[in-house]
């Protein structure tokens, strides 16, 4: 039997049999497949999910850009409910409905400790090892074949057990749906400008790349009171969702130079704050090209492990540029997931508008074939 915060769970509920999106080897296709999901262990949970967002860091280790050990079940932006949970559990109990952390974190080290839970230890070491902290494994295939963890949650599992730490409680009347938005794409854009940026009212603002992370950035900046927001994309349907969601002016990437279309929307001086949501090294450049004088370039988008951007490093000194990275919208997801909630519901940010298409989980490979292809915002796979 497993003890916890709530009602104890009998272990005779296990191994439970899930469906799940398996990566086998990177650029192939995910295989829809019966896994064996074991018991959460001591400070463990188990999630069933409702809800998970398609998001491309996932593809980043589908094609190979990123590596990870495998067999692994891919997927971070999550919803759910607590199944079980293990002995020491103190912060959910079964039933409890659940936004994922993909970044799960200790609560006690250094980066914990002075509010940057994203660059704590234990996330960053469940992300490469695709274990648990303990360095051990909950999936099986019907081999009996471990099977890795991504990023400490695996949310393109039916059934996914996880760290208490990668799991915090919401309101059990908010939507799944908009739960597992919230929970990475939405978390990092945002967060990325009020935490990371701090854009200021009245500022003037530039996001490259205008996807579901880019969006979200968009929306933060004009919840922060940018007066002017440009949105850079080469694909037209985005620019049109970013106008929906606050930008002021759309730049066409493929028409000519964003950088000189960028100074020349400014006044020739460049955006204050620029963002950067492709991930790309030359897109990076071009964000801190069109950065002005004394303002801030954000690194959002997630590169190949080997990228290199060719940054003009004179700017840095002569126009007293700064560039810097943002993990996770430098968030406390903890204390950041529910005012995020709580501002939706006032009406200060969007979700809804947000979901382009839904899919069942055997239709995983459609939807990250819609994804690459620009023709979505953000698309779920809804259990």
């Amino acid at each position: 039997m497993l003890a916890g915060a709530g009602a104890p769970v009998h272990t005779e509920a296990f191994p439970m049999q899930a469906t799940a999106a398996v990566l086998y080897e990177p650029r192939t296709p995910l295989r829809i497949e019966q896994v064996e999901v074991q018991p959460p262990g001591p400070g463990e949970v188990t999630v069933r999910m409702k809800a998970a967002g398609v998001c491309h860091s996932d593809y980043h280790v589908m094609c190979g850009d990123l590596t990870m050990p495998m067999p692994i079940i891919l997927g971070h932006e999550g919803a759910g409910v607590i199944e079980a949970v293990g002995e020491g559990v103190k912060t959910v109990a079964h039933g409890d409905h659940v936004i994922l952390m993909w970044r799960g974190s200790c609560g006690r080290c250094e980066y914990c400790a002075s509010g940057r839970p994203a660059l704590c230890d234990l996330g960053t070491a469940m992300r490469f090892n695709g274990t648990m902290p303990d360095g051990t494994m909950r999936f099986r295939n019907a081999a009996g074949q471990p099977i890795r963890h991504y990023a400490g949650v695996s949310a393109f599992s039916s059934v996914s057990t996880m760290p208490e730490a990668s799991v915090v409680k919401i309101d059990s009347e908010f939507s799944f749906e908009k739960a597992a938005l919230i929970g990475c794409g939405v978390i990092t854009g945002v967060g990325a400008v009020t935490n990371a940026a701090q854009v200021r009212y009245g500022s003037t603002v530039a996001v490259i790349g205008c996807g579901g992370i880019g969006l979200n950035i968009v929306q933060g900046a004009k919840s922060a009171g940018a007066r002017q927001i440009i949105a850079v994309d080469n694909v037209a349907s985005k620019l049109d969702h970013a106008r929906r969601f606050g930008a002021t002016d759309a730049v066409d990437a493929s028409a000519g130079d964003p950088v000189q279309a960028i100074k020349d929307l400014t006044g020739g001086k460049g955006a204050e704050f620029t963002f950067e949501a492709v991930g790309r090294a030359d897109t990076i450049a071009q964000a801190f090209d069109a950065t002005r004088k004394s303002g801030k370039c954000v690194v959002v988008g997630i590169s190949r492990a080997d990228a290199r951007a060719p940054i003009n490093v004179n700017q840095l000194v002569y126009a007293e540029k700064s560039l810097i990275g943002s993990l996770y919208g430098t968030a406390r997801p903890r204390t950041d997931l529910p005012m995020l909630i709580d501002m939706h519901r006032a009406g200060k940010l969007l979700l809804d508008e947000l979901i382009t298409r839904r899919y069942r989980l055997d239709q995983i490979n459609e939807a990250y074939e819609a994804l690459i292809k620009g023709e979505v915002a953000r698309s779920l796979i809804v259990f």
